[in-house]
């Protein structure tokens, strides 16, 4: 037993010097004694800052209480707090409203620097998030067990959980990357893994060094996600003679394993690029082989990216393209385009939706799953089989149900568990934003709220940041009683009437009333309580409509619906939230999103092109 426990600590050990510490130690500053645990606790890697949010809607004590209900272990936004979307980031141009009591206007552009010299802003340390920590165990070890869910869960900054400003850590994250390594790290010697490496480990070798090295050096090559260098490999190897001598031969490169798994090299996805032209550095070719494959998969290279790179072919724009190209159309990249929409949109958390059963006899968490899954089926459909755009996405004469969901909607026709396509009565619903999945998520008791929907709208489908009121102002204002009204519309009108709620409200309000056809669970209702309801509205901005279809066309139709959905790909894409040094890759990429029909693949692409995916800048930013 104390053998074993004697080995452990050395595996730790090593794992916190393993990897390319001189090179984190000049991009810290030069700290001296930097280990992984370091680097894992150290302001340099995690940013410690940022706030943790749900889908950064405005918050608002009129909303439902308790507050939307967050991903385990997030805190969701808190009336009064700091907003992250308006303290953070830069809006694009368009309608943003300024304090209580002062009348929405459009601002002037934000202030960006020229865009004739390559502007690629910040690339801060990025750690694996628990989407890419999963899909790389994945790809190294064969394990499917979503290794990453056993992390603590992340805040999500920028709205997707790979913030490289807002990845603190913790005494627990380390101990789990401990304990996670220790368990799978005996994968690597299943036979079908390792001879993906060397299966000599497994035939008990006549020489055990050259065989250990020979394995050893392509499994750290494949974790680290480059050639390892002549150091690491007399390190790893220091380390698995050591373990040779407390155990067999197996156990001491399940040991190296358990160590590599630890290490920075492989936590992180270390970035420091090459030349000095123009002001920035290139990315090296292995470098941009994990930009695009974490882009595009959530995973590490693949074998023929690793080869691009090693034959200089990712040096290039062009070559850039051509892999990004490959990379899209391989089934991998459905399952990020699915993890964005999870994060994008409020439908991952619909199976833990729930409603009075005497209210809505047919709505349970089954349901809820449904929901989900028309929404992801619709989006792959129009993504990947369709034209694609984001027109088509935002006013779709049709959707995609099963027997059961088609039942709860009253869709007579369907049958079977398979989700089939079926066309909308186009008087009532169009595209993405009536499904009833978006509604149910947007809304967390048995009432609807329209300035919870309205906000989401506003937020996260066109960019319009409403400020958090003030937090004595929040403290005043309540949720409606049910008794105030009728309607919704009646119930929260009374914002309109406070001259401090008024000027927030003018944007909050209308596009929320225009989906108010539809109830707490997303089902088409002419009437609540007797009483017609007015799902007519004027939004600044965007225009009057009558009801939800037309509210929907006039998002469609609006510029900032487009350049919105451009900025979230590219805070996801960059890893961080953006700020008005990101003017000329924003502009540019509206712009290509724009030639290219607003096609969804086509933006994906061109962010591949943008300064900010392809280049550092000279002095790093942590």
């Amino acid at each position: 037993m104390n053998d074993l426990r004697h080995r452990h600590a050395e595996i730790v050990s090593v794992a916190a010097s393993l990897g390319n510490v001189s090179k984190l130690r000049a991009k810290c500053g030069g700290t001296s004694g930097l280990t992984a645990a370091a680097v894992l606790s150290s302001a340099c890697s995690s940013g410690l800052g940022g706030d943790e949010s749900t889908w950064n809607m405005p918050a608002d004590s009129a909303i439902d209480s308790p507050t939307m209900t967050a991903p385990p272990g997030v805190t969701p936004l808190v009336p009064g707090a700091p907003n992250p979307s308006t303290t953070a980031e830069t809006p694009p141009p368009g309608v943003v409203p300024p304090g209580p009591g002062v009348t929405p206007s459009t601002p002037p552009a934000p202030t960006a620097p020229s865009c004739d010299a390559p502007q690629p802003g910040r690339s801060p340390l990025r750690r694996l998030s628990r989407f890419e920590y999963s899909n790389t165990m994945n790809a190294l070890v064969g394990d499917e067990s979503r290794a990453g869910s056993e992390l603590p869960a992340e805040l999500l900054g920028n709205g997707f959980g790979n913030d490289a400003d807002n990845q603190p850590s913790s005494a627990f994250l380390i101990e789990q990357y401990s304990n996670l390594a220790k368990d799978l790290a005996p994968r690597a010697l299943v036979p079908e893994i390792a001879a993906k490496y060397d299966a000599c480990v497994l035939d008990n070798p006549p020489t055990e060094e050259a065989c250990a090295e020979s394995f050893i050096a392509k499994f750290a090559a494949a974790a680290y996600r480059r050639p390892i260098e002549v150091a690491e490999q007399q390190e790893l190897m220091s380390l698995q003679r050591g373990l040779r001598t407390l155990g067999d031969f197996l156990s001491s490169i399940t040991g190296v394993v358990e160590a590599i798994l630890q290490s920075p090299d492989f936590l992180y996805r270390l970035e420091f690029g090459e030349g000095t032209g123009a002001g920035v550095r290139q990315l090296t070719g292995y470098e941009m082989a994990s930009r695009l494959s974490y882009f595009f998969w959530g995973a590490p290279p693949d074998s023929e990216l690793l080869q691009a790179a090693s034959e200089g072919r990712l040096d290039t724009a062009e070559g850039v393209l051509a892999e990004a190209s490959r990379l899209l159309e391989a089934p991998a990249a459905r399952n990020v385009v699915e993890f964005f929409f999870d994060s994008y949109l409020p439908i991952s958390n619909l199976t833990d939706q729930t409603r009075d059963k005497a209210l809505f006899p047919t709505f349970d968490a089954r349901i809820g799953s449904l929901q989900r899954e028309e929404v992801q089926r619709f989006l792959m459909h129009e993504i990947f089989e369709n034209e694609g755009s984001w027109d088509g996405v935002l006013t779709a004469p049709y959707t995609f149900v099963n027997e059961e969901l088609a039942t709860f909607y009253g869709i007579s026709g369907v049958q079977g568990e398979q989700f089939v396509k079926v066309e909308l009565d186009t008087t009532k619903r169009l595209g993405l934003l009536t499904q009833a999945g978006i509604l149910t998520g947007t809304t967390v008791t048995n009432t609807t709220n329209p300035v919870r929907r309205g906000g989401f709208l506003l937020s996260h489908i066109l960019c319009i940041d409403v400020p958090l009121p003030a937090e004595a102002l929040a403290a005043a204002i309540k949720p409606p009683e049910d008794h105030t009204g009728k309607t919704g519309r009646e119930r929260f009108s009374a914002h309109s009437d406070d001259e401090q709620c008024a000027s927030c409200h003018a944007l909050l309000d209308p596009p929320g009333f225009g989906l108010e056809n539809f109830d707490a669970v997303g089902l088409w209702r002419d009437q609540e309580n007797g009483v017609t309801i007015d799902a007519s509205g004027n939004l600044p901005g965007i225009g009057e409509f009558t009801g939800p279809v037309e509210l929907v066309q006039r998002i469609a139709e609006n510029p900032n619906a487009h350049s919105c959905f451009a900025q979230q790909w590219q805070k996801f894409a960059y890893g961080r939230k953006l700020n008005a040094e990101d003017g000329c890759n924003r502009e540019r990429l509206t712009t290509a999103f724009t030639k290219s029909g607003h096609n969804i693949k086509d933006l994906l692409l061109a962010l591949t092109q943008t300064d900010g995916f392809r280049f550092l800048k000279v002095e790093e930013q942590l």
